[in-house]
């Protein structure tokens, strides 16, 4: 009777740990299809009310990234580089867009290869890459690295931080940061050892040292993607001057109201 038991309890086991595995083996294969969604689409209809030029920038491995620009004052004014989510197009960003109309500033936000219709695969040397050949873009426009601001949202923060190490930017704007894509994705998968497992890890609390130009991390205190903790913790080892913006109530795609706005101007007027 317990050879009996012990027989039932080790095929038990063994199927449990089958069922893990393949658990495991589906994930390590398929991560960068849960990590990045191109496809999907929270566009709400906004129409541009910002006057942009669809521009194409050709990267190191040669992968043409569309671009929207924005240029008001070349000589006067910052440009601010604009690194989306991991989600969705550019015309997902129109509504942040249209308020950087009123303010003394030229943009540039560009699409993630495999994004927008972008070739290419996404990943995290691959997001480096394009996010540095937006820089190099515009320093060859004749924009001074001194003038330019980097603006990373969510996964994009994993690129602005990376590229602001050791550089003399104007300044840096997080929003919803994540410490690491480790950390985060812990959250969502508690008993998979993602550490282990993870290509792209955006180890964004390890490069905080090695920046030292003005930084404004945004985030909600009800982001139900990226804990609040998170951003708190990359305001907390960032290095001065460093400002913040936390809400009570905003989710990860924070609001646009005023009280943002005004958030981001007075870091912006800060720089000069």
């Amino acid at each position: 009777m317990l050879n009996k038991f012990r027989k039932k309890l080790t095929q038990v086991i063994l199927i449990l740990f089958f069922i893990y595995f393949s658990i495991l083996v589906f994930l390590y294969f398929n991560q960068r299809n849960l990590l990045y969604h191109p496809n999907e689409n929270n566009y709400s209809g906004d129409k541009i009310s910002v006057e942009i030029k669809k521009v194409k920038i050709l990267t190191s491995d040669n992968i043409e990234l569309l671009g929207w620009y924005h240029e008001k004052n070349l000589k006067d004014y910052k440009t601010l580089v604009f690194f989306h989510g991991n989600a969705g197009s550019l015309e997902n960003r129109i509504h942040k867009l249209n308020h950087f109309k009123n303010m003394d500033l030229n943009f540039l936000i560009i699409a993630w290869r495999g994004f927008s219709g972008n070739k290419g695969n996404p990943s995290e040397l691959g997001l480096y890459e394009d996010g540095q050949s937006a820089v190099d873009w515009l320093i060859e426009k004749g924009v001074r690295k001194k003038n330019i601001i980097l603006y990373g949202e969510s996964l994009g923060t994993g690129v602005a931080t990376h590229l602001a190490q050791n550089k003399d930017f104007a300044g840096i704007i997080l929003e919803t940061p994540f410490t690491s894509m480790i950390d985060a994705a812990k959250t969502f998968y508690p008993y998979i050892p993602v550490k282990l497992l993870l290509k792209d890890k955006y180890e964004n609390s390890k490069k905080l040292k090695n920046i030292n130009i003005p930084l404004l991390v945004m985030h909600g205190e009800k982001d139900q993607i990226v804990p609040f903790q998170m951003g708190k913790k990359i305001y907390e080892l960032a290095n001065r001057p460093k400002y913040s913006y936390f809400t009570k109530y905003d989710n990860h795609m924070m609001e646009y109201d005023e009280d943002l706005i005004f958030a981001l101007e007075s870091f912006l007027k800060s720089l000069n």
